[in-house]
C-alpha cells in the first residue's frame, strides 16, 4: 500500500471483505504483514483489530540479522554519467566489504544490469585477476554455460558475475538462481523485481542508484521508498551471517531523505482517491452500491477515510472539520459518478418530475463489461464512441492499442529510436512524432507478432508478452461493445483480430499458415493437393490426410517430430455439427407501457455436436500461454450489417445446446431472412429488441 499502484486494489479488497462481513453479521479474520510503519493504529482500526495485544509493530532496526547501512551521495545532474561514476565505488565496496561472500547489486533497469556487470568485469581485467569472483571449477562452468541462452549472461558468468531481470527466459533465470543460491556465483546484478519476487539474501547488498526512467513523464523519477527498503532488506543471511551490510548509492541531494526514512518508520497513506472509478463501478454492478449515499457510506470503510480524518492536508483538505471532510468525500463521489456517466457506464440521474429518484444508481451494459473484464471506464467509453459499423481490421487494431490498458507499457530511454527502426519492418505506419508513446509501441509489437519479425532487443520480448496478455481481455470487451451497438461486421472483425493475436498471423494471411511449421513455400504444394483452406483439414478425408503427409515429406527442413506436430494439429482442428431449430410465441403488450404494442419472441436453439477429438488446449504455438477453446454464436443480417444476437461458448467437449431469444415489435414493418432453412422475422434496427439468455446446456 505504500507508494505502489497495487495499494488501492489491496485496500478495496480488504474494505469490501469487512463491509460484506459486517452486513452478514460474520466478521472475517484478517492477518496483515507489513514493514515497520509510523501509523500502525490506523491500519489496525481499518483491519478491525480491537485488542491492542493483537497488533505488533517493531522498529526498523529489529531484524533476525543486524544490518549496517552506508549511504553515499554522488553529484551530477544527468543520470547516465552519474551511474557511470558509481561503478568504481560499487567494485570497491564488493572488494572491501564482501570479497568472498554473496553480493547483490540492484540497479534500475535491464540495460543497467548489463552495463554494471560489464563495468565490474572491466575492473577485473585492469587488475589482471579475472578469476577473482569465480567460485566454480572449469567443468562446472562449462556445464552451466551450456544451459544459458542469453549471450550477455553467458559472457558475464565466466567471470563469476550474473545478471537477472524480467527479460531473461525462464531457463536462464533458473540457472542463475540455482547457481547463486548454491554459492557457485558470487555476484548478482539485478533489477528491483528480484527483491520482491525471490527470497535471495546476501551478505552485501548494493543499491546502485535510486531513480528509474518513467516513460509517461519522459524523465527519471525516484523509486518508491518501499522498493528501496525491500532491496536493502535482502542484506544479511540468517544462519550464515552475524551481520548484513547495505550500501546505498544515490544522488547527492537525496542523502538526507534516505538517511531519515531508512531508520525511521514510514507513514502509510491511501492512494485510493486516485483510482476510485474502476472500484466504484464494480460495486455498482455487484449491487453493493445502489444510491449516491451508498457510495459515500462505502468510502467510510476504507483506509482513505481513516487517514483523511487524521491527516487531511495530505489529501488537499485545509479544513479538518467533519463537515468539510463530508463535503470532500461527497465531491469525490460526485466527480467519479459524473465520469462514469460520461463514459456511459451508469445511467443518467432519473428526473424527479417524472417520479424518478435522482439518487438511484443504475449500471449500463458498458459498466457491466468494465467490471467483468476489469476494464478502465475510459476504454469502454472510447470503444463505444469510436467503433463504427464498418470499422476495418486496421482501425480496430489501432483502437485496441490506444486503450488505457496499454498506457503503462514501459517506454525506456532512447526506445523511440528502436520503435522507428521496428516501424520500417512492419506494414502499417506510425506517426514519427509519437514514436515514444506506449500506445505506438504496443501497435508496433502486435504488428511484429503478426509479421513474426524479430524485435530489436530482449526487453521488447517481455513487453510483447505483457501486451499480449492484456490484449485478450481488451479484445473480448471490444467484441461485446461492438455487439452491443449492433455492428455485425465490426464484431466479426474484432473476433478475427483476437484469433490473429492467438495464432500470430495477419487477418489476410492464408488460414493454413496458423498450423505449426506450415510456411509460404508449402502453400502451392498443398493447393495442388486440393488443400487451400484450414477447413479442408478440419473436414479431411483419409485421402486429404495422406496428401498432407506427402507434402510435408517434400520439405527436407522438417524433422519427423515436426511433421508429427503438424498431423497432430490437423487432427485437433474442431469439426462441429450444427443443427438449428426455431420457435416463436406472441408477446402480450405491457400494461404499464402505453407505447408497447407487444410483438413476437423468436427462440433460436443451436445444437452443437463435436465430431473431432478433444484436447485440453488449442494448438497455438505463437501464443505465450496455453489457451482454451472459445466459440461465438452470432446471428446477424448480412444485408444491413445488423447483429441480432450473440452468445459465447467457452469449451465444447461433446455436445452443447445454446438458446438465443430475439423479440420483434408488432408495429414494425417486417422483413425476413433465411437462417438454416427457416425464416426469421426481421425488423428495423431502431425498434429491434435483442438479448441473449443464459439458457445454455453444455455436456
Amino acid at each position: 500500500m505504500l507508494g505502489n499502484d497495487r495499494g488501492p486494489i489491496l485496500e478495496v479488497i480488504v474494505s469490501r471483505m469487512r463491509y460484506i462481513g459486517w452486513h452478514q453479521g460474520s466478521p472475517i479474520r484478517l492477518v496483515g504483514l507489513s514493514t515497520a510503519v509510523a501509523n500502525p493504529g490506523d491500519l489496525g482500526a481499518w483491519l478491525g483489530v480491537e485488542k491492542r495485544w493483537a497488533m505488533f509493530n517493531f522498529e526498523p532496526s529489529v531484524r533476525p540479522v543486524p544490518m549496517r547501512v552506508h549511504i553515499a551521495g554522488y553529484p551530477g545532474r544527468h543520470y547516465c554519467p552519474r551511474m557511470a561514476t558509481m561503478n568504481k565505488p560499487t567494485y570497491n565496496a564488493i572488494v572491501e566489504k564482501s570479497p568472498t561472500k554473496p553480493v547483490i547489486v540492484f540497479v534500475s533497469s535491464r540495460r543497467q544490469t548489463r552495463l554494471t556487470a560489464l563495468a565490474l568485469i572491466n575492473f577485473l581485467v585492469l587488475e589482471g585477476n579475472t578469476a577473482k569472483f569465480v567460485r566454480m571449477s572449469v567443468e562446472e562452468l562449462e556445464e552451466t554455460l551450456v544451459n544459458v541462452e542469453d549471450p550477455h549472461l553467458k559472457h558475464c558468468i565466466q567471470f563469476g558475475i550474473a545478471i537477472h531481470h524480467a527479460g531473461l527466459c525462464e531457463g536462464d533465470k533458473a540457472v542463475v538462481e540455482n547457481a547463486f543460491r548454491t554459492g557457485r556465483l558470487q555476484i548478482l546484478v539485478a533489477t528491483s523485481t528480484l527483491a520482491w519476487g525471490v527470497n535471495f539474501p546476501a551478505h552485501l547488498v548494493i543499491v546502485k542508484g535510486t531513480e528509474y526512467y518513467d516513460g509517461k513523464s519522459k524523465s527519471y523519477v525516484d523509486m518508491p521508498i518501499t522498493d528501496v527498503l525491500q532491496m536493502i532488506g535482502r542484506a544479511g543471511r540468517p544462519q550464515f551471517d552475524t551481520e548484513g551490510i547495505a550500501q546505498l548509492l544515490c544522488h547527492e541531494p537525496k542523502k538526507g531523505f534516505y538517511r531519515k526514512f531508512l531508520y525511521d518508520p514510514f507513514p502509510v497513506e491511501s492512494m485510493l482517491n486516485k483510482q476510485l472509478h474502476v472500484h466504484i463501478n464494480a460495486e455498482i454492478v455487484s449491487g453493493s452500491i445502489s444510491t449516491r449515499q451508498d457510495a459515500v457510506d462505502y468510502l467510510t470503510w476504507t483506509f482513505l477515510f481513516r487517514r483523511l480524518v487524521k491527516n487531511p492536508t495530505y489529501y488537499g483538505v485545509t479544513d479538518p472539520s467533519p463537515k468539510a471532510l463530508t463535503v470532500y468525500l461527497s465531491g469525490i463521489v460526485s466527480q467519479v459518478l459524473r465520469d462514469l456517466e460520461e463514459a456511459k457506464c451508469i445511467e443518467p440521474p432519473e428526473d424527479p418530475a417524472d417520479g424518478g429518484d435522482p439518487n438511484i444508481l443504475t449500471f449500463t451494459v458498458l459498466g457491466k463489461l468494465c467490471s467483468y473484464y476489469y476494464l478502465s471506464h475510459l476504454t469502454a467509453g472510447f470503444f463505444d464512441s469510436k467503433i463504427e459499423a464498418n470499422s476495418s481490421h486496421e482501425e480496430l487494431l489501432r483502437l485496441m492499442c490506444d486503450a488505457q490498458e496499454f498506457a503503462d507499457l514501459p517506454v525506456r530511454h532512447n526506445e523511440d529510436k528502436l520503435n522507428m527502426d521496428l516501424a520500417r519492418k512492419v506494414p502499417l505506419g506510425i506517426d514519427a512524432r509519437n514514436a515514444d508513446s506506449a500506445h505506438v509501441k504496443a501497435f508496433l509489437m502486435f504488428q511484429a507478432h503478426f509479421e513474426r519479425a524479430p524485435l530489436p532487443i530482449s526487453d521488447y520480448y517481455t513487453d510483447q508478452r505483457s501486451a499480449m496478455d492484456n490484449s485478450v481481455r481488451v479484445l473480448q470487451s471490444m467484441v461485446d461493445i461492438a455487439g452491443n451497438s449492433g455492428h455485425l461486421y465490426a464484431t466479426l472483425r474484432s473476433m478475427e483480430l483476437l484469433q490473429c493475436i492467438i495464432q500470430g498471423r495477419w487477418w489476410y494471411d492464408n488460414s493454413l499458415l496458423q498450423m505449426p511449421h506450415i510456411t509460404e513455400k508449402l502453400l502451392p504444394l498443398l493447393a495442388a493437393e486440393g488443400i487451400e483452406h484450414i477447413a479442408h483439414l478440419a473436414n479431411a478425408t483419409r485421402h486429404t490426410t495422406a496428401s498432407l503427409e506427402k507434402v510435408l515429406k517434400t520439405d527436407e527442413g522438417l524433422t519427423p517430430a515436426q511433421r508429427s506436430e503438424v498431423m497432430y494439429a490437423a487432427r485437433r482442428l474442431p469439426l462441429i455439427d450444427v443443427q438449428l431449430s426455431l420457435a416463436s410465441k406472441k408477446v402480450e403488450p405491457d400494461s404499464d407501457d402505453e407505447d408497447d404494442e407487444g410483438g413476437v419472441c423468436y427462440e433460436l436453439t443451436v445444437d452443437l455436436v463435436r465430431l473431432s477429438e478433444t484436447g485440453k488446449y488449442i494448438v497455438a504455438p505463437q501464443f505465450a500461454k496455453q489457451k482454451d477453446e472459445q466459440y461465438w454464436i452470432v446471428v446477424g443480417h448480412e444485408a444491413t450489417g445488423e447483429l441480432v444476437a450473440m452468445k459465447r461458448l467457452n469449451r465444447l467437449w461433446k455436445r452443447s445446446s445454446v438458446c438465443l431469444l430475439y423479440t420483434s415489435d408488432a408495429a414494425d414493418e417486417e422483413d425476413s431472412v433465411d437462417l438454416g432453412g427457416r425464416r426469421i422475422i426481421k425488423k428495423k434496427k431502431e425498434n429491434t429488441k435483442k438479448h441473449i439468455t443464459d439458457k445454455h446446456e453444455n455436456v
